[in-house]
């Protein structure tokens, strides 16, 4: 069989309106604002509308097959510059050698973060399913056709949304009505360790054993010391895990090692630590307890299932990060995983996941079905129907490379 050769890609950035939706008023960084900031650094804002920006892949070849993919967290400008950066080096290449493209553009980004990485993969790998009619669950040997789901919060506000701990363990409820059996809370921007600790304390009293409980700080606590007074609130709830916890940035192996060493609950780190050789360097160190993998973030499907596949060889969990077909297609064919993360969500805003599926595929709140899963995507390639209609009317740049 002949190669299908890369003849042309396309990426276009778009955007699209979240209601209710603004600026954290605390994230006063620069990086902060225009960047079209996927949810880490926004909060419930009634009447407010948040312009958010992401950007959709197609890749060509010359003997007719196409892939397609629009990235949700990973779609910033960051991202897309290294997207831009990558694309030219794909032309006349075959777009079914992937681990050997993998291995190429995890080189030519070396200097870099890795995150324009994921989305072009991802799009190969749906080019390859829609090319022999299966889906990438398929492909992958995936066996698991509806995954365990999480109701992951957007961040505290001080708004009328999320502001205090009776509002997380009311929004907890209101999940848990829903079919969910897990949740995990993100606290507040400002990282006060007493708000936190109690704040999930006061959740688990709320739910009682009806839910399996989760915290990511997303690394807003200032001291190592505010990690271990929180941890161990961890602890006397019983929380399934404790996660992203200090201003570290999620980076120290040598912090987390020491951190582990004085909790029950354990750790689930390496969300901001890209790739699997870095990922096996902390893990090896004793920095983590669970690893976490995501298709956008860690250079694609390709990048992820080694990531997965390392955690396997060791003996422990890999909790994929996010939500999208991709993720769902990863996680069907993981057994060490155990949910899926509805990313992120709250009792009166949207999820800020693009609006750009023909097909019913959801990821927001009302996403699970009565037994608290979602459904692996079972068309060709990643099992979903683009609105490329919606993409192009609400475009704002178009670069386009052609062999």
């Amino acid at each position: 069989m002949k190669p299908s050769l890369i003849s042309r890609i396309e990426l276009v950035e778009f955007t699209f309106d979240v209601p209710n939706l603004g600026v954290a008023e605390d994230a006063t960084s620069m990086a902060y604002h225009g960047a079209g900031t996927p949810g880490g650094a926004v909060e419930y804002a009634p009447g407010q509308v948040a312009t958010m920006s992401r950007y959709a892949v197609a890749i060509d070849t010359a003997d007719g097959c196409r892939g397609e993919y629009v990235t949700h967290y990973v779609g910033t400008r960051s991202a897309l510059a290294q997207s831009m950066m990558l694309a030219p080096s794909l032309l006349g290449r075959d777009a079914e050698a992937r681990e050997g493209l993998y291995d190429d553009m995890k080189r030519e980004l070396r200097q870099y973060d890795h995150m324009g990485h994921g989305p072009l993969d991802i799009a190969l790998w749906d080019l390859a399913g829609k090319k022999y009619g299966c889906s990438v669950s398929k492909l992958l040997g995936g066996y698991r056709h509806r995954l365990p789901a999480y109701a992951s919060t957007y961040h505290g506000d001080r708004n009328g949304g999320l502001d205090s701990k009776e509002a997380f363990a009311d929004f907890a409820m209101q999940c848990l009505e829903l079919g969910y059996r897990a949740y995990k809370i993100h606290g507040w921007h400002e990282g006060d360790a007493k708000e936190e600790a109690e704040n999930l304390l006061h959740v688990r009293d709320v739910v009682g054993d009806k839910m399996t409980l989760m915290i990511d700080c997303a690394c807003e606590l200032r001291t190592f010391a505010d990690a271990l007074y929180v941890g161990h609130a961890c602890d006397d709830a019983r929380y399934f895990w404790y996660e992203d916890p200090f201003r570290d940035a999620g980076t120290s192996a040598h912090a987390h090692r020491l951190l582990r060493e004085k909790l029950r609950t354990p750790l689930l780190q390496t969300e901001h630590v890209r790739g699997v050789e870095p990922k096996a360097d902390f893990v090896l160190a004793g920095g983590t307890d669970f690893l976490r993998s995501d298709p956008e973030y860690d250079m694609g499907i390709t990048g992820a299932m080694k990531i997965a596949h390392l955690a396997e060889a060791l003996g422990i969990d890999c909790e994929v990060h996010a939500s999208g077909p991709a993720h769902r297609a990863v996680m069907s064919a993981m057994r060490n995983t155990n949910y899926y993360e509805v990313a992120l969500v709250g009792p009166d805003c949207p999820n800020s996941i693009p609006p750009v599926y023909t097909d019913g595929y959801s990821d927001q709140l009302d996403c699970i079905d009565k037994d608290g899963t979602v459904e692996v995507p079972a068309g060709p390639g990643l099992g979903v129907t683009y609105d490329w209609d919606y993409i192009n009317t609400h475009t704002k740049e178009r670069f386009q490379y052609s062999a």
